[in-house]
């Protein structure tokens, strides 16, 4: 099974002091709108997402049908071929994406050390 494309997204106290911080370290500004409140930052493969206000923990984030440069793959495991499979795993999730649904979905699950993971499908 493949989950697709990994970043980091990070709850951010202020979305500007924190582009800038990522930008001396070498990122730039590769997807996201400021305006938004999030914005995704690149360096070489390596994708953090900053979110001002939209989560309340920083978590684990994979994007079936995207690669690492956030481009669409021809073939890839639909979320919800993965969130099926996770269950049958065991594995408890804390949102489900609706099954009989097509295209864009996400669902949820944290980890045994209470990390949250999002997995989110975008196309």
């Amino acid at each position: 099974m493949e989950l697709g494309a990994f970043s980091t997204s990070l709850t951010v106290k202020d979305l500007d002091i924190s582009k800038a911080f990522y930008e001396k370290l070498g990122f730039t500004q590769s997807g996201g709108n400021i305006e938004q409140n999030y914005v995704v930052m690149r360096n070489g493969t390596t994708l953090i997402g900053l979110y001002q206000g939209m989560f309340e923990k920083n978590m684990l984030t994979f994007n079936p049908g995207w690669d690492s440069d956030c481009a669409e793959l021809a073939e890839f495991d639909d979320i919800r071929d993965i969130q099926t499979s996770f269950k049958q795993a065991g594995i408890e999730l804390t949102s489900e994406a609706e099954t009989n649904s097509q295209g864009p979905a996400s669902f949820t699950l944290i980890d045994p050390d209470g990390n949250p993971i999002l997995i989110d499908q975008h196309r």
